[in-house]
C-alpha cells in the first residue's frame, strides 16, 4: 500500500497554435515542470508509478453525450483555421489535433488511478494531467476543460466498482460548474467546491455558484458551494472552511472514496488557474507528500479567519442545516423556505460570458511566495517519521515496516531529576518508562523524530504527563498542546503564561476554568464526538499554533480505538506533524498498533454510521465556545463576522 502516480508525456503534446492570451497559459509546462519537481525533490522515486492508457469513447459516454464525442474527435482531422473557429464556439477553450488523444489520456489516467486505490494495490494516489476537466459539461468544452476526468471517475467507480458514496472535493479558485451539473440531482456524489465568487462577479459568473445552489430533487444537500465574496482569503479561512463545513458533512456523508479536483490557482503568487509554474509545482509536491504520509509544514501567520470568509461559511452552514445532522447539532438553524436558486435561469452551454483576461501575472506578494518556497528547506521531513517506545519488545504487535521500534533511554540522572518531585514515579518500571518518553520527546523536540508513542504504566500515567509537559516547555517547545483524556487532572502549578494549553476530554462537565484550561465531557454518540472534535479540539488547536502536541491516554480514557486514531490524525496538523501519544499499558495492544499508522500517515480507522449529538452534548459544547470564542478566533462561525479578522 503506498501512492500512485499516472502521468503521460503525450499529455505535454497540446498547445495553442494561434494567439490568444486568454487561452496561452494553459500550456505544456504545468505538467513537465510539476514532474521535473518531484523527481528533484525524490517524490516521484518514492511513488508507485503508472502510465496512463487512453479512456474508451464508451468511458467517456459515462458523461457526455455521444455528439459531443464525435465532434472532439473530428478535431484531429482539423486545420488551424478550423480549430481556432470551433474553439471560439466555447468559453475560454481551444483545440489542437493532439486534444483528443491528451483529453482521452487524462480521463484514462484518473480512471486508472480509482481501480489502483479500489483494488488495494495503493492507498491512494495523484493523476497528473491535462487538459484539466472541472469545467467540462455533458455537451460542451468549458474553461480549458475538455473532458469531465473527475466525474468520469466517479461514474466509473460506481459502474465498475458498486461504490454507493463518493465525495468530490473541488479546491480551484473557480467553481466547477461542469462536475455540478452532472451530480446535482444524485445523492450517491456528495460535490463540494470552494471558489472566488464575489457575489457573481468573477468568472464562470453563475448564479448556481452560490451557497443556496444545493442541488435538485434527490441530490438536495449533495451539492455543497462555498464561496468566497473577497479576494486574500488566507490559511485560517480555509481551515475554518474544513472544520465548519466539509469536515462534519463529510463524516456524516461517510464516502467510501474521495476524489480531489485539485487546482492550484488560489496558492501564493498564482494569476489565475495555475499556471505560475514554480508556485504550481511546490504545491503539487506538498501534496504528493500529504499522500505519501509525510507531516505537512504547519501554518503560519495569524489564525483569525476574515469577516467575509465567515459570513460565507454561516451562509453554507444556514443553506445545508436542513440536510445534515451534523450541523443542525452545532446549533445551525435550518431555513425551510425555498432556495431562490433556480436552474431555469443557466446560461447556455455555448457562447458564455467572456472570461477576464490576464495578460501579465498578478501583483505577488514576493515575500509571501518565497516563504512557501522555503518550506522544504526550513522544516526538512525528520529522518524517522515515527518511532514507538513500548515497556518491553513485542514482535506480536503489527506496526508498519518501517516505524522505528526506539530502544533508546534518556541518561538515568537526568530521567531521575525529572522524576524526583513525583511519588509514583519512584518505581523502577516507572523510571524506566521515564527514560524512554524523555528520550523519545528529546528526538522530536531535536528533529530527529516527527512523532512517537509511549506506553507508560498506569499508575504513573498523569505524573509522567506532568513530567512531558514541562521538559517539552524546557527543551525547546515554544507553545505545547496537551490533550488529556480520561482521568487525568491538569497539573495544579502549570501557569496560564501562553506556552501551554491543557484541554481534557472525559472530564466531569465542560469548564473553561481559563482560556488555557478547558474540560469537556467526553461525548457518548459519533456525532458528538465528532461535533466535539470539529467544533472544538481542532479550532483550538489551530488558534494556538502548538508547535509540539502531547495527547495522554490516560486511565479509563473510554476512547474506542478509531476515535482515538481520529484524534491523533487531525492532531498532525497544528503542529506539523509534531505528535507524542501518551498510552496508558492498561489499554489495548491495537490501539498502539492504530496509533502508530495514523501517524505515519495511514489514514483512520471508520468510527462507523453518524448518530446524532444528545442535547447534554449539544449545549455543554456551544457553552463552551460562547467562553472561550473572544480568545480563540477559528472557534467563530458567524456572529464575529467583522470583528479582527475582518478587512
Amino acid at each position: 500500500m503506498g501512492t500512485a502516480l499516472v502521468y503521460h508525456e503525450d499529455m505535454t503534446a497540446a498547445r495553442l497554435l494561434w494567439d490568444d492570451p486568454e487561452c496561452e497559459i494553459e500550456c505544456p509546462e504545468r505538467l513537465t515542470t510539476a514532474l521535473e519537481r518531484l523527481q528533484q525533490r525524490g517524490l516521484e522515486q518514492r511513488c508507485l508509478q503508472l502510465a496512463a492508457r487512453e479512456a474508451s469513447e464508451a468511458e467517456l459516454g459515462l458523461v457526455h453525450s455521444p455528439e459531443y464525442v464525435a465532434l472532439v474527435r473530428g478535431t484531429q482531422a482539423l486545420g488551424t483555421g478550423e480549430l481556432q473557429t470551433l474553439s471560439g464556439q466555447y468559453d475560454a477553450v481551444y483545440f489542437h489535433p493532439s486534444t483528443f488523444h491528451c483529453a482521452r489520456l487524462a480521463v484514462g489516467a484518473a480512471l486508472q488511478l480509482v481501480d489502483a486505490v479500489l483494488a488495494g494495490a495503493v492507498r491512494n494516489g495523484l493523476a497528473l494531467v491535462r487538459p484539466p476537466g472541472h469545467h467540462s459539461q455533458r455537451a460542451a468544452a468549458n474553461g480549458f476543460c475538455v473532458f469531465n476526468n473527475v466525474a468520469i471517475a466517479a461514474r466509473h467507480a460506481q459502474r465498475q466498482h458498486g461504490l454507493h458514496r463518493i465525495l468530490i472535493v473541488d479546491w480551484d479558485v473557480h467553481h466547477g460548474q461542469g462536475i455540478q451539473y452532472i451530480f446535482e440531482d444524485d445523492p450517491s456524489v456528495l460535490y463540494f467546491s470552494w471558489h472566488r465568487y464575489e457575489h457573481g462577479r468573477f468568472w464562470p459568473y453563475l448564479r448556481e455558484s452560490d451557497a443556496d445552489a444545493v442541488g435538485q430533487g434527490p441530490g438536495l444537500g449533495f451539492t455543497v458551494n462555498l464561496p468566497w465574496n473577497q479576494v486574500g482569503m488566507g490559511n485560517a479561512d480555509y481551515v475554518a472552511a474544513f472544520l465548519h463545513v466539509l469536515l462534519p458533512v463529510a463524516f456524516e456523508f461517510n464516502p467510501e472514496l474521495v476524489l480531489v479536483s485539485a487546482g492550484f490557482d488560489s496558492a501564493i503568487g498564482d494569476p489565475e488557474g495555475g499556471y505560475h509554474l514554480e508556485s504550481l509545482s511546490q504545491s503539487v509536491c506538498m501534496m504528493v507528500q500529504a499522500l505519501l504520509g509525510d507531516p505537512a509544514p504547519p501554518l503560519s501567520g495569524p489564525m483569525v479567519p476574515h469577516g467575509s470568509a465567515l459570513e460565507s461559511i454561516q451562509s453554507v452552514r444556514v443553506a445545508q442545516a436542513p440536510h445534515w445532522m451534523s450541523l443542525q447539532q452545532q446549533g445551525v438553524a435550518p431555513v425551510l423556505s425555498p432556495s431562490p436558486y433556480s436552474p431555469e435561469g443557466r446560461p447556455s452551454s455555448l457562447l458564455l460570458t467572456g472570461r477576464p483576461e490576464f495578460k501579465a501575472a498578478a501583483t505577488q506578494d514576493v515575500a509571501a511566495l518565497s516563504s512557501l518556497l522555503d518550506q522544504p528547506r526550513l522544516n526538512p521531513t525528520p529522518p524517522v517519521r515515527t518511532a514507538v517506545a513500548l515497556a518491553a519488545p513485542d514482535a506480536a504487535l503489527a506496526l508498519p515496516s518501517d516505524v522505528l521500534c526506539e530502544e533508546g533511554s534518556a541518561p538515568q540522572e537526568e530521567t531521575r531529576a525529572w522524576a524526583r518531585p513525583h511519588e509514583a514515579l519512584a518505581q523502577d518500571r516507572a523510571l524506566t518508562a521515564l527514560g524512554k518518553v524523555l528520550y523519545l520527546l528529546d528526538r522530536i523536540l531535536d528533529g530527529q523524530v516527527s512523532s512517537g508513542i509511549a506506553v507508560t504504566p498506569a499508575c504513573a500515567a498523569a505524573a509522567t504527563l506532568d513530567v512531558a509537559i514541562r521538559c517539552g516547555l524546557s527543551h525547546g517547545a515554544q507553545r505545547l498542546l496537551c490533550l488529556a483524556v480520561g482521568q487525568l487532572d491538569r497539573p495544579p502549578d502549570l501557569t496560564d503564561d501562553g506556552r501551554n494549553l491543557w484541554l481534557n476530554i472525559g472530564g466531569k462537565e465542560a469548564a473553561a476554568l481559563s482560556m488555557f484550561h478547558v474540560s469537556v465531557p467526553l461525548p457518548g454518540t459519533t456525532g458528538g464526538f465528532l461535533s466535539c472534535v470539529l467544533a472544538l479540539v481542532l479550532p483550538l488547536a489551530y488558534s494556538f499554533q502548538p508547535d509540539l502536541v502531547l495527547v495522554a491516554l490516560g486511565p479509563a480514557h473510554g476512547l474506542r480505538d478509531p476515535q482515538a486514531a481520529l484524534l491523533a490524525a487531525l492532531l498532525r496538523g497544528p503542529a506539523g506533524g509534531r505528535v507524542l501519544a501518551l498510552v496508558d499499558e492498561e489499554s489495548t495492544p491495537q490501539l498502539v498498533v492504530v496509533l502508530a499508522r495514523v501517524l505515519h500517515g495511514e489514514a483512520a480507522p471508520s468510527l462507523g454510521p453518524f448518530s446524532m449529538a444528545s442535547p447534554e452534548d449539544v449545549q455543554a459544547l456551544m457553552q463552551l465556545r460562547g467562553q472561550l470564542e473572544p480568545r480563540w478566533k477559528m472557534l467563530q462561525v458567524a456572529s464575529e463576522a467583522g470583528g479582527p479578522g475582518s478587512g
